[in-house]
């Protein structure tokens, strides 16, 4: 699985366009082949920014999902929006909840 966050800066005036446009094409985005989970976060103390946060089967996943028409409309009508460049970073999952808490368990036990 692969984590893609991607955060966000738009101008003060274009945030609820962003958002109009988010809650259009999230639905889209969320049955792509390959993706898994989406979310948006608006920051709580400058609510200029918003992040992505989305799971996707691979990195070939994502990569077909930036390729597609959808992305490309999609960014197009976003990227006017924004006050700064934008910052993309993709993760894999290094420790999931499951092994700290077992990893947890098991020091307890010793």
């Amino acid at each position: 699985m692969l984590i893609r966050i991607v955060r966000m800066t738009f101008a003060e005036d274009t945030v609820e366009s962003f958002l109009t446009q988010f809650d259009k094409v999230a639905p889209q985005i969320r049955q792509f082949p390959g993706c898994r989970h989406l979310a948006l976060w608006q920051d709580a103390d400058v609510p200029t920014v918003c992040t992505t946060y989305s799971h996707w089967d691979s990195a070939d996943a994502l990569e077909r999902y930036r390729g597609s028409g959808l992305f490309r409309d999609t960014w197009a009508s976003v990227k006017p929006l924004f006050a700064d460049r934008p910052e993309a970073h993709s993760y894999t999952l290094a420790r999931s909840t499951d092994a700290i808490e077992q990893a947890m368990s098991a020091e307890a036990s010793n």
